[in-house]
């Protein structure tokens, strides 16, 4: 019966483009058992639950849970919709979409047009701090036909709208949410938390997908350590964990008793502060870029789990094949110096790096790359505040250099928009970095909708990346969820998708 319905759905998503309509299809048709509260090892506690802001993997977990939009994807990771009941593209810059007549707010509210119109405006207003702010400025009105239907207009077509729209950064809200009461129409309703500790969550009943969610709720236990959180699974205090610590895969694939999911997808990577200082210089940016063996990386902070990454972050899945050696970081130490020396830095300069204390996988790499950097002269200090202090960190500007690892959400080139377009900065971007040239081909890539020449301008993007720095790539990283036997119909997403996992929470069980 599952193969059937993936079928289905797949067919019903081929060619999503102009005229085509699409509708949902029920999910969970085959026989699951319910109830139970799912413990699930998270890690750490999320800086905040702002249904539009990216504060971290955990906190994308945990809104998952409560907020969903008008697009999704099933456990096959196939885009379908959410909220949405169908979508029609009467033109190629005009969605129309027909909400599903039972999706219904937590306060019992039915979800409506004019809800969907207040969130997307939410996210694109004057002054919003929201992830997606950028890349949804390419809706040029949305109107409120009648209660259940919304037409939105783009200022121009784009081949990624849909996946924007699925987006753990652009729930549905009501037009009723306050700061301190939002109200979302996910699978789960937020409970009873104490910060840095637990946050709990309950089945919504009136969900709109029939018999789903299975779970009767879920506790989101916090764990500052990823051992403590791995040993808390061993134990049998959690059922289910993310960021299973490289060190323990071998152990869980040997296990009876526990098992992983896994993927490669996420990615490590330097961000530089260039309002002043040598990192203001690509030259010096270009220098770190040569300066480092990705392998030890793999190797120190992944336990041999991952591959070095050289170039444009292009994730597996995408269509297309970008790879070009001319514009790759080969590790090559005489080089390093000889662009340090070019720049007016033959001896170095002392630097602070920084990272995070909360994720080994962030302060091993940041210890690699410590360690490289001072070959080629460069003194780096570390700095590991916790995750949120992390964050704020990088909103701020305050660091010379710093570890962040992190993934697009869809597989596609243009997934990187938010990590490099300058027109929304955020702690995911080097600060202060602004290049009119990658700008551009961020915005022709999305609009373009011949798959030749969106081929062409990410080729030329990945040039870019190298020339000006924005990024110094690292490495890919496998990155697993680990949980025992009992839990059941959990599946991690694949590649940049990984991150939006938490969409499979309503199909888990627990025997």
């Amino acid at each position: 019966m599952k193969d059937t319905l993936t079928t289905s759905r797949r067919s019903v998503l081929v060619g999503l483009g102009a005229g085509l309509a699409a509708l949902a299809l029920p999910r969970g048709l085959r026989a699951q058992q319910t109830g139970g509260v799912l413990r699930f090892g998270l890690s750490t506690f999320p800086p905040s639950l702002k249904p539009f802001d990216n504060t971290g993997g955990a906190a994308n977990t945990v809104k998952l849970s409560i907020f969903r939009g008008l697009m999704g994807y099933n456990a096959a990771a196939e885009l379908q919709p959410e909220v949405a009941e169908s979508y029609e593209w009467t033109n190629p810059q005009t969605l129309v979409m027909t909400l599903r007549h039972n999706a219904v707010f937590h306060n019992g509210d039915p979800v409506t047009a004019a809800d969907v119109v207040f969130s997307l405006n939410e996210i694109t207003k004057e002054g919003s701090t929201a992830f997606l702010k950028s890349d949804l400025a390419i809706i040029e009105t949305v109107e409120a036909v009648d209660d259940k239907t919304v037409r939105i207009t783009l200022s121009a077509p784009s081949s990624i709208f849909l996946n924007l729209l699925a987006n753990y950064c652009s729930p549905i809200i009501s037009a009723k949410s306050t700061e301190d009461n939002v109200i979302g129409c996910g699978p789960f309703t937020l409970g009873a938390q104490e910060r840095g500790v637990f946050i709990e969550v309950a089945r919504f009943a009136d969900f709109y997908m029939p018999d789903e969610p299975h779970l009767a709720g879920i506790r989101f236990i916090a764990y500052a350590d990823e051992n403590l959180r791995y040993s808390a699974l061993e134990a049998g205090d959690v059922d289910l964990i993310e960021y299973l610590p490289w060190t323990q895969f071998d152990t869980v694939e040997a296990s009876g008793r526990l098992e992983m999911k896994s993927t490669l997808g996420p990615f490590m990577f330097l961000l530089f502060n260039v309002t002043d200082g040598p990192f203001a210089d690509p030259r010096v940016r270009q220098a770190v870029g040569y300066a480092i063996e990705r392998q030890d990386v793999v190797d120190a902070a992944f336990a041999g789990r991952g591959e070095p990454l050289y170039g444009l972050p292009n994730p597996e899945g995408s269509p297309f094949d970008l790879a070009d050696p001319e514009h790759e970081f080969t590790y090559d130490m005489e080089k390093a110096k000889a662009l340090l020396a070019e720049a007016g830095y033959p001896n170095g300069f002392d630097c602070r790096l920084l990272a995070t204390a909360t994720y080994g996988m962030h302060q091993d790499t940041a210890s690699v790359v410590q360690a490289y950097l001072a070959m080629i002269g460069i003194n780096a200090t570390l700095d590991l505040p916790d995750w949120g202090s992390r964050v704020t960190a990088g909103t701020e500007g305050r660091y010379d250099i710093a570890v962040h690892g992190t993934s697009g959400t869809f597989n596609d080139p243009d997934a990187l928009f938010s990590l490099l377009y300058s027109g929304n900065p955020s702690y995911l971007q080097s600060f202060g970095f602004k290049s009119e040239r990658i700008d551009g081909l961020l915005m022709q890539g999305r609009t373009e909708p011949d798959v030749e020449k969106r081929k062409a301008i990410y080729q030329e993007l990945y040039a870019a990346y190298y020339e000006e720095v924005p990024q110094v790539p690292l490495n890919w990283r496998t990155q697993a969820h680990a949980m025992t036997v009992s839990v059941g119909g959990f599946e991690a997403l694949p590649g940049f998708l990984n991150g939006s996992t938490a969409f499979v929470l309503e199909e888990t069980t627990l025997a």
